[in-house]
């Protein structure tokens, strides 16, 4: 199916933003950059941070000894297409009302909205090769195009899921029925876009954003290399005792996830095997990271924010969560793996501790391209290049805040926010959900302190500070709590 995008539409919007939203800092080196963004990628789903030891991930092991590994990184929404958006333009889901995955059927209409400036049109307007190779789940009319949003180039699929193997992908405008495993294809296609960008110009800087479907469920199958590991492993579970887990199941889909995820460390191999055949790497500033945390047996739910209970028999329906549903925030939903290498600058093998999320990406990278963001323009990120430098600012703030707000079978309103020792979920809709936790204590989350008296005077210090973010935000659900808040 020949895709039917305006171009005209496009240079016209290039020109008019162009002076409004990015300038290029004149003289500075610009690097290229590598954005690798997994999906359902959990933080403790490499090796060197799985306290269970059973991921194989070399390859991003090796990413981390030449960069720096944050390991205290989070999404602001912890499921697909609110976390891409805000990765994207760096505001909240609420603000771009996109607060939970984009329907293929009830929402084929809706996408992100083109007022909100990105980060990859910034980069294209100031000189940079831009391209997209795998999901977008940003829009799926031609409107919503990744080209109409600062990509030169777009092979991939529009949609959130689509098959692991032989599946449909759209590439130059058409959508082309593919052989073979769709990690391997997207893989390829990164690598020659790697090529060709080195062969055009190979003194313009490029910035390719390369987004997985892996180790998005299903996970199988898989190359035989990547199922070997696992297909014999009677695999360790976090929580095993927990009470009524479906154990056994628990444990097929640990090996299946896991190697899904090897899949993904394989190709990133092949990747920057690339960059070194082509003399990038040096060049080069490789992001890697993930849309969203996910669980697998934690706290008796397997899959993200959206989560699913893996007990038997689950607990009942409510009013607005159907049986075998559990949304929730936990950390191990909301925090994602996280790697920056830039070389000459991030020092090898170094940590950056302090708390960052997905926001922050858009400030950071225009920051690393040299790239200047207009200050009409609004963004809730920081810039944490500083981190990457070495730098130890005294004032940098480590809580954050997160939403989520689901919509597909369970109806949610949750707000959250923690200090780093105490982290509360309110659910506006639900307010008999609401969770409060020792993150000191219990850093697992496996004890709710809401009815905790000992707890009263953190809650309420927590809840003030949920309710002014949501008036910084101007977020809708406010009038839930205030009238007149909007």
């Amino acid at each position: 199916m020949k895709t039917h995008i305006n171009i005209l539409a496009q240079f016209l919007l290039g020109v008019v933003l162009a002076p409004m939203f990015a300038t290029l800092a004149i003289g500075a080196e610009r690097p290229n950059i590598l954005f690798l963004l997994t999906d359902d990628q959990a933080s403790w789903a490499i090796g060197r941070a799985d306290p269970l030891g059973q991921a194989i991930t070399p390859n991003m092991d090796r990413l981390a000894q030449r960069g720096a590994y944050l390991p205290n990184a989070y999404t602001v929404t912890p499921v697909c297409s609110p976390s891409r958006a805000s990765t994207m333009t760096s505001r909240y889901g609420s603000e771009l009302r996109i607060t939970d995955w984009l329907h293929p059927s009830s929402e084929a209409k809706r996408g992100l909205d083109h007022q909100f400036p990105v980060w990859p049109r910034l980069l294209q307007q100031a000189g940079y090769r831009t391209g997209l190779v795998g999901k977008w789940h940003l829009g799926l009319p031609d409107e919503y195009h990744p080209t109409t949003f600062g990509f030169d180039y777009f092979m991939g699929h529009r949609h959130g899921g689509f098959k692991t193997v032989e599946p449909d992908l759209e590439k130059n405008g058409e959508y082309q029925k593919f052989r073979g495993l769709t990690a391997d294809i997207l893989a390829d296609h990164a690598i020659e876009f790697l090529r060709n960008s080195q062969s055009a110009n190979e003194d313009q800087p490029f910035l390719l954003c390369w987004h997985t479907r892996a180790p998005h469920t299903t996970w199988l199958p898989v190359a035989e290399e990547d199922w070997a590991p696992y297909q014999d492993l009677d695999p360790k579970l976090p929580h095993p005792n927990y009470p009524n887990l479906q154990v056994d199941r628990a444990k097929r889909m640990t090996r299946e996830y896991l190697a899904s995820v090897r899949s993904v460390d394989r190709n990133l191999g092949r990747v920057l095997a690339t960059l070194d055949e082509l003399n990038l790497t040096d060049k080069t500033v490789v992001i890697f990271s993930s849309d969203h945390g996910y669980n697998m047996g934690h706290n008796g739910i397997w899959h993200k924010g959206n989560g699913h209970w893996l007990v038997n028999p689950p607990p009942p329906a409510t009013d607005n969560i159907p049986k075998g549903q559990r949304p929730n925030m936990y950390d191990t939903s909301i925090k994602v793996p996280t790697i920056v290498v830039w070389p000459g600058v991030v020092e090898r093998g170094s940590t950056v501790a302090q708390t960052v999320s997905n926001l922050d990406w858009f400030p950071t990278i225009c920051s690393i391209a040299g790239v200047s963001i207009s200050d009409d323009t609004l963004v809730r990120g920081r810039d944490f290049s500083p981190l990457l430098r070495g730098k130890k600012p005294t004032d940098w703030n480590n809580d954050y805040y997160g939403e989520y707000s689901t919509k597909h079978q369970s109806h949610t309103q949750m707000r959250m926010f923690s200090d780093g020792k105490h982290k509360l979920i309110r659910d506006f809709l639900n307010p008999n959900r609401d969770e409060l936790y020792d993150l000191v204590a219990d850093p697992g989350e496996t004890t709710n302190r809401i009815a905790d008296s000992q707890y009263d005077a953190i809650e309420r210090r927590l809840h003030a500070e949920i309710v002014n973010r949501m008036r910084a935000n101007s977020d809708p659900v406010l009038a839930t709590i205030e009238p007149n808040a909007n």
